[in-house]
Order: C-alpha cells, then structure tokens, then sequence
C-alpha cells in the first residue's frame, strides 16, 4: 500500500466537538475514551501524514533524480551519436576528396596511357620503316656480289682451284651476312607483334626429310653423322611449315656449329602427351654448364665467343624460341659438361583425320621446263645498273630468251605495249611510279593484261611479300637472287605464258 493509502487508511470520522454543542442523539460518545486520547490519537495521525508527506517528497526526489539521470544518459548518448555522425561525416567528405583525386589521376593515367601507345604505334611504324628500308638497302649490293659470285663459280670456263676456294668464301660469307640480316628482321618484325603466321596440318615427315637434305653436306663437310631415328610417318604438327623448318634448321646448324670434329647429331620425335609432339636435336659436343644453359635465350648472347671462334649474332636461339611460343609450344634444353647437349621443341599435334596424300616433288629437283626453239621475250624493269648487268648474263644461259631492259616504270610500260613481251621482271622500288603502281597499269590494259609479271626485290619484309602477292605478281623473288629458284621461277613463268597454266609445283617450294 502507497504511503497516500496508509494516510487515506488512517483518516477515521470522529465526532464533532467544536465549542457549545453537543452530540447529537445518533452519536453516541465512545465508551471509554477521552478527549485526550482522542487528541492524542489526531496527533499520531497527523505524525503519520507528516511521514508519509515526507516518503512522498522523497519518492519523488528519486523519481526525479531518476528522470534527471535518464536524460543525461539519453543526451550523453545522443551527444556521441552525433559526434559519430559529425566524424563519418567528415570521413565520406574526406574519402569524396580522395575519390576525385583519384578518378583524375586514373582520367590523367588514362591520358598519359594514350599518349604512350600513340607513340609506341608511331615508334612501331618508324621502326618497321626503318627495318624495310635497311632492309633493301642491304640486300641491293648483296644481290650483285652473290649474283655474279654464282655465275663466275658456275661459268665456262670454270674456274681455277685457287678461284674456286676464293669464290666459296666470298659466297658463304655473303649468304652468312644475308642470314644475319634476316633473323635482325626476324626478331623485330616478332618482337612488333605482327608476324604472320599460316598455321596448318604440317606432316613431319616431309619436315624432316626437306631439312635432312638440306643440313646433310653440312655435316659431312665436319664428318659429323647425322641420324634421324624413325618415327610414326603419320604423326602430324598444327603450326606454321616455313616456320617449323626455320626453328629446326637451326637446332641442327647449331648442332653441328659446336659439335666435336667426328661427332654425332641424332634427331628423335615422340609423343610426350596426346596434344603434343616432342622433337628433340642431340649432339655429342662439349656440353654447357648450368650458369650458361640460363643465357642462351637472351640476345646477342653467343656460345663460343669466349675462344673467339664461333661467329654469329647470338639471335638465332632468341627467334627460334619465340617462333615457337608464337605457335602455342615451347622449348627446352638439357646438357652435361664433355658429353654433349640436347635442344628439343614441342609442338602442337593436328589429330584431325585425313586421307593420305603423295608427296610433293621439291622444286630443285623437279624437271626443267623443255627449251622451246621459238625465241622468247624477257623484259626486266630495274633502275640499278649491277643487277641489269646480272640478270643479263644469267638470261645468256637461256639462248632461246632475249632480254629487254627499262630503267623506270614508265619506261617498262611503254615497251611493254610496243613488243609484248613474254615474261616480265619487275623491280619495286622504281623512279617514278614504283612496280606494285606499274603492275596495275600492265593489269588494266587489255594488251599487257595476260602477261605474267615476276617481282625481284629487295623489299623483303612478310608485308612486302604479301602486299606484292596480293596486288597480282606471278611470284615474288627476293634479293640476293638464288640462280637456281630464279630460273625455276622464269621457267614457271614461260610455261604460263605458251599455255595459260601455272606449274604444277607449288610455290614457294
């Protein structure tokens, strides 16, 4: 019970006493009490109600003491959450500072990242500019030193022992250069991105006899012997076949380069996985040791050089092992000090069933076209006088074919039209209008249209070549010019023109 309860509880009617007057006849006086017990009971009474005034005041003191302490709390509480609210406020303030500073530095990243593959692009191209034309450059006075090299080591009369032995240094060490120039292009035109590569079933055993045939006088000129173990003759490659055969010439150029006088190379295919196809070139040279098996991928880093007596760049292994990466392989090498080393590729497999097919003949040692008795027309458009004076005195072992010659392009097509020449050679780089531009004029005239046009340049770059096939040369010769495929092609290009068919030799071979 509250203390209001106890005083309401305690609070009792008693009679009316006030002065003169006297009960009534229904209030009887309580028998046995006094007017000072009853006083004395008013006071307990009012000692009561002071008491309970008193827990009352006290009560609510606590309950406001209570209420007070609760808001405080509450506004302590609300003070911190504020406070926190203010803090998180000024971190997304200051985490949207830092949120436009970056998106501009990632817009001024984005700018500078432009500006760089611009000109990377523009670096690119003045690159590949500078390649092809270094490329010409180099290769026009090689054209005229292996050309008549060729012809004075195959002239009549031939030549003295002592000619002959000059004769072969000159020629191996121009064809040498002419090898070094290709893999500096090589490695530029891969390391540019834009190597084109003709994947296609390649079947290895045509690979590894071309490529036999090719390295075998190399390797009986050192007495080294050369073996190929057998393998499945149906094993076939999916990867590019002038590149397959450049990447093993290598190996086994190699093999043979720092093999021991008498030594052996065994070449062995095999299949380590079912989508790979293993070829590894094994020789009995001297071995590398570790410290130097981890340098030879990196150019211009040649084996040997120590001794001084082995030539080269140092960029073969580098392009062969791209080449290979570039058609999904890889390539790896193992050797051991005094016994010899051991290179090996693998290749993608082309699974793909197909029917058998008969080889193609190589084109060296097909069957030369039949000299015909009727008197043959050659006019060849250059502007350089060695290599007029070269393809002249090659075209003298041809009695049935007269040469013609003009010195730009003008010039070729208008003794084109006036003599109908039967084959026509073609330098690109002309004065004037060049031989692609000469070439279109021959084309869409309706009297030159039907002649076959060879291009012989030194413009040898893979987009020289394809831009020279695709604008509709008959084929596409490179400088320095090899006697032998010229006058293969020059024979091609006769028959075409009697018969209106092309050789049944693809081409190139």
């Amino acid at each position: 019970m509250t203390s209001q309860g106890k005083v309401r509880a305690r609070v009792v009617r008693r009679p009316d006493r006030r002065a003169g007057k006297a009960l009534s006849d229904n209030e009887a006086a309580v028998p046995g009490r006094t007017v000072r017990e009853d006083a004395a009971q008013l006071r307990e009474d009012a000692a009561h109600f002071r008491e309970d005034a008193i827990q009352l005041r006290e009560g609510a003191a606590t309950l406001r003491e209570r209420e007070i302490c609760v808001a405080e709390t509450t506004q302590a509480a609300s003070d911190y959450q504020m406070t926190m609210l203010q803090q998180a406020n000024a971190h997304l303030v200051v985490a949207a500072i830092e949120a436009q500073k970056l998106t501009e530095q990632v817009e001024m990243a984005k700018a500078q990242l432009d500006i760089a593959k611009r000109e990377a692009e523009n670096a690119n191209l003045a690159k590949s500019n500078f390649l092809s034309g270094m490329s010409h450059e180099l290769r026009t006075p090689l054209n005229a030193i292996l050309g008549f090299a060729q012809l004075l080591e195959t002239g009549s009369p031939p030549p003295t022992s002592t000619q002959n032995a000059r004769l072969q240094q000159i020629i191996k060490s121009g064809w040498y250069l002419l090898d070094l120039i290709n893999q500096i292009l090589d490695l530029a035109v891969i390391e540019s991105g834009k190597l084109p590569l003709a994947r296609e079933p390649v079947p290895l055993i045509d690979v590894m006899r071309e490529c036999q045939a090719m390295i075998e006088s190399q390797a009986q000129q050192r007495g080294i012997q050369l073996g190929f173990l057998p393998f499945d003759n149906t094993w076939v490659a999916y990867a590019d076949r002038t590149r397959v055969k450049q990447v093993l010439i290598n190996l086994l150029t190699n093999a043979i380069k720092y093999n021991r006088e008498q030594g052996t190379i065994v070449v062995e295919c095999t299949v380590p996985t079912p989508e790979r196809i293993r070829i590894s070139v094994k020789d009995s040279g001297a071995g590398l040791p570790p410290e130097k098996l981890v340098q030879l991928f990196q150019p211009f880093n040649r084996l040997g050089q120590e001794a001084g007596v082995e030539e080269g760049t140092g960029l073969g292994l580098v392009v062969t092992k791209q080449l290979v990466e570039l058609m999904g392989g890889a390539i790896g090498v193992e050797s051991t000090v005094r016994v010899g080393s051991e290179f090996w590729i693998e290749l993608i497999r082309d699974v793909t069933p197909r029917l058998a097919v008969g080889h193609v003949m190589p084109a060296e040692s097909a069957p030369q076209a039949q000299e015909n008795t009727a008197l043959r027309t050659l006019l060849y458009v250059e502007d350089n006088p060695a290599n007029l004076m070269l393809v002249e005195q090659i075209i003298e072992r041809r009695p049935h074919v007269r040469m013609l010659s003009a010195r730009d392009g003008c010039l070729g097509i208008t003794l084109a039209r006036a003599h109908l020449p039967d084959v026509i050679l073609m330098d690109i780089n002309l004065p004037g209008i060049n031989g692609i531009q000469a070439l279109k004029i021959l084309r869409d005239t309706p009297a030159t249209a039907h002649i076959p046009v060879l291009a012989l340049s030194a413009n040898a770059m893979p987009r020289d070549i394809e831009k020279g096939l695709e604008a509709g040369f008959f084929r596409y010769l490179t400088k320095p010019i090899k006697i032998n495929e010229f006058m293969v092609a020059l024979d091609r290009a006769l028959e075409f023109a009697e018969t209106g068919l092309d050789g049944a030799i693809p081409w190139p071979p």
